[in-house]
């Protein structure tokens, strides 16, 4: 059977679909499943062992030219279902535009009529992780198709070879001069995404108040475009050993080196959800704003490998300055750099 899953917005939403690819994969070994994602995604999405196949949605310019294109895209294959995580009006009539058989999607919003196949989902209201939300339409999906023992989703749901990882992380070492048997403490302060987000001399805060009983070096990680952003923050920390990580080589080596990360910080942006779906030990600064809590945006990691930290309740729900970092290093020395505690990844 021809599965198309489509996921086509931000990378922390692409991420939260790798527990549904999973359990698609492994709840019957005739589903051939093709993913429909953005630009940004692809190389990603081509990395994840359980998508066959990757169609990259590029919009056109024009209504009419764009709503063509992405028809014959999805028609570039014939498929027996499509399941549409989160449909949009311009998706949802292309994907019936190409004449899938089996059309599901959540019961909301004008693109519903294009479905022949609906769930009720609620989604604004926040009750549950985005990864569930993508996880029910495949649960009622499989339901439809007879499957009836549904294997239940387990990380890590991004995997790399652990041989080309550890050499990665020798290299990294040696580029850097970083002793090799520090602990690599990944702190990323880039913003991408909607909510607001720690100030740098928060993050400063924090950084000056984390602790190891191992010796370790800070990574200061960039996307391409927030160097002058980390800089900024390297002159805050003279006196702390760290480097500066420039990611400028795609997506997939970005996550490669977030795979040998012992511990992963930022707010609730791509890179830590990469983090998540690798399991690497995560410290997520969220929002209390109903669409970007912590709970609607839980990492894909084991519950005992993440924290997250929030404005408290007597604080307005997107002020992040009235988070105590200190604090949040210490409960993250506790968790994650006792000496007791193993902190790598799988």
């Amino acid at each position: 059977m021809r599965i198309l899953l489509i996921r086509n917005d931000k990378l922390g939403d692409f991420i939260s679909s790798l527990p549904a690819c999973q359990i698609l994969k492994s709840a019957h070994p005739g589903f051939k499943l093709t993913m429909l994602v953005n630009s940004y995604t692809c190389d990603l999405a081509r990395a994840c062992m359980m998508i066959d196949d990757v169609l990259v949605d590029q919009p056109a310019m024009g209504w009419l030219k764009d709503i063509k294109q992405l028809t014959k895209l999805v028609q570039k294959n014939i498929y027996d279902a499509v399941i549409t995580l989160f449909s949009t009006t311009r998706v949802g009539l292309a994907v019936r535009r190409a004449n899938i058989p089996y059309r599901l999607a959540p019961a909301t919003k004008l693109a519903q009529i294009f479905y022949n196949h609906r769930l009720t989902q609620r989604r604004s209201r926040s009750e549950k992780p985005e990864f569930e939300y993508n996880l029910e339409l495949v649960r009622k999906f499989l339901i439809d198709q007879g499957v009836r023992d549904i294997p239940e989703p387990q990380p890590p749901f991004l995997s790399f070879d652990p041989d080309q990882i550890t050499k990665l992380r020798q290299l990294f070492c040696r580029q850097h001069a970083i002793d090799p048997a520090h602990k690599l403490l990944f702190v990323h302060p880039g913003h991408g995404g909607s909510a607001n987000h720690l100030t740098l001399q928060q993050y400063k805060e924090l950084i000056e108040n984390i602790s190891p009983a191992q010796p370790f070096t800070i990574i200061l990680s960039a996307g391409p475009d927030e160097l002058n952003l980390i800089n900024t923050l390297s002159d805050l920390i003279p006196d702390i050993p760290h480097v500066i990580y420039h990611s400028t080589n795609g997506l997939v080596k970005f996550a490669q080196h977030i795979a040998f990360a012992d511990v992963f910080i930022a707010g609730s942006t791509g890179p830590l959800h990469i983090a998540g779906a690798l399991n690497v030990p995560t410290a997520g600064f969220y929002t209390r704003r109903r669409s970007a809590t912590a709970l609607r945006w839980q990492t894909l990691n084991s519950p005992e490998r993440r924290l997250a930290f929030s404005p408290p309740l007597c604080a307005r729900e997107e002020d992040m300055t009235s988070i105590d970092v200190a604090a949040a290093a210490r409960d993250i020395n506790r968790h994650f750099l006792q000496p007791d505690v193993s902190s790598s990844p799988p």
